[in-house]
């Protein structure tokens, strides 16, 4: 046991350096009204509010059609695929509904205030329309495979769609660049925030520094590893099979926990909607002012959703479907579940029982821990609960995003898959052990960086899209 003897310290320092450095060189940042603005969430911003108009805000007029497909009336066994489309679907929803939606959400809070919760909706609702064109061209230009097994996403349309048109060289330069940031993500995001929160979480419902877990995270990663290696193995078919049934019941359970609080609250509700708007547009520096809150309620809410970043396209890719743009329609729901829906509920939570007040004292996980207590001391464990789910839901579906770009790079063999799984296994301990800001850091500049290949390819490919939708339309 030498071997586990101050393992998270020397953990976190060495990789704190290096996520410290990544974070740098990622974030470039220009100073706004005294607050410190990301260049790479102007990005987004921009890209999601320019395909908003460039299709005619299709992310409303197209929302009716999504739930047609999610709920199976195109569906058809016979279409070339590996799972349904339902099961894509969920496959997507559990790489983004984890733990950004419990303590990225406190986070957001706690930098900018209660109004935080206004700008990630606004966020989310032109973040569909990127989601919906980065989903369809994923599965337009999807590759079957001669075992049936499907490669699609952004690397995909990036190689296929640039060469298609003239530009193979610059296609396969902004492909092998996209996965190596998604192989990052994959072992950041997708997996040490993860991991990281959830034991957090446990060990706050077991005790905290009482706990027989203290001091042992590296326990809890084994864990988590163990579970998650049982289901990764098989694919992206059982990890369809696994989402479908675990992704509505993690869903359904942490909204009806969270809808007790509020309901247990429910005089505090008007006055806690009063205070999301005034915070929204408050000038008063307490929480960085205006700029500052809504720097802060982007920031959580692309890392939610995940629009633009180019990762739900490679689960949607294997989607059974001969039309390219219903995974699209489909697509539509998720920003709205994902952010409108779940992160609302964790941002009333946490404003409505005031437990963002103590965001100096308590972060992360902890912050949302804190407002489940102040209706029972017994209700942590709840969360504790949902959050182990919300954990390993995230963690299976980054292990295929991973996958999918590894083998991109290194070759569609067994040889390769069990390489990769291996290290995402490992990685999962080691997320356990580390810091939370050193972890976050990480998360955020692999997970944003993906999204500069991505979108260059959105806007380049997005002409073609729209003819696809006129097609349909005639």
């Amino acid at each position: 046991m030498n071997f586990f003897y101050n393992f998270d310290e020397k953990i976190n320092n060495f990789i704190y350096p290096i996520s410290d450095s990544i974070t740098g060189l990622i974030f470039w940042e220009i100073s706004f009204f005294q607050n410190n603005l990301p260049l790479i969430v102007v990005w987004l911003v921009l890209a999601s509010i320019f395909f908003t108009f460039y299709f005619r805000f299709i992310n409303i007029s197209a929302f009716s059609e999504g739930l047609k497909v999610a709920f199976g009336k195109y569906d058809k066994k016979s279409d070339p695929g590996e799972i349904t489309p339902f099961q894509s679907f969920t496959a997507a929803m559990s790489g983004t509904i984890g733990l950004g939606n419990i303590a990225g959400v406190a986070v957001a809070i706690s930098i900018g205030g209660p109004g935080a919760m206004f700008w990630m909706i606004v966020m989310a609702f032109f973040g569909m329309t990127l989601k919906f064109v980065e989903v369809s061209l994923g599965h337009k230009y999807r590759i079957i495979h001669k075992d049936g097994t499907v490669s699609g996403g952004a690397i995909r349309y990036l190689s296929e769609g640039f060469s298609e048109k003239g530009f193979p060289k610059i296609g396969k330069l902004l492909a092998v660049v996209f996965a190596i940031c998604c192989i990052g993500g994959s072992f950041g995001g997708g997996n040490m925030f993860q991991a990281n929160q959830a034991f957090q979480q446990i060990l706050e419902a077991t005790g905290g520094k009482d706990s027989i877990l203290y001091g042992k995270a590296w326990l809890g990663g084994i864990l988590f590893a163990f579970v998650v290696g049982l289901i990764i193995v098989g694919g992206i078919k059982s990890i369809g099979k696994v989402t479908e049934k675990l992704v509505p019941i993690m869903g359904i359970f942490y909204v009806v926990s969270c809808l007790y609080i509020i309901c247990s609250n429910l005089t505090l509700v008007p006055e806690t909607i009063e205070k999301i708007f005034l915070s929204a547009f408050s000038t008063d520096a307490g929480f960085g002012g205006i700029i500052g809150t809504m720097i802060a309620g982007i920031r959580r809410a692309v890392f939610s959703n995940e629009s633009g970043i180019g990762s739900a396209p490679i689960a949607y890719a294997p989607a059974k479907s001969k039309n390219h743009l219903n995974p699209g329609f489909m697509s539509l729901l998720s920003p709205v579940i994902d952010t409108i829906i779940v992160c609302s509920m964790t941002a009333l939570v946490i404003i409505i029982t005031g437990s963002y007040l103590e965001s100096n004292q308590i972060e992360g996980v902890a912050l949302t821990s804190r407002a489940f207590q102040t209706i029972a001391p017994w209700f942590p464990i709840l969360l504790a609960f949902a959050i182990s789910l919300f954990a390993i839901s995230t963690l299976i579906t980054w292990s295929y995003y991973g996958l999918t770009c590894w083998t991109f790079l290194f070759g569609q063999t067994k040889r390769n898959q069990y390489i990769f799984q291996f290290i995402f296994l490992f990685f999962t301990v080691v997320g356990t052990t580390m810091n939370l800001s050193s972890v976050i850091n990480f998360s955020d500049a692999m997970i944003f960086a993906m999204s500069v290949p991505n979108i260059i390819g959105l806007y380049f490919l997005a002409p073609q899209l729209k003819n696809d939708l006129r097609k349909i339309k005639k």
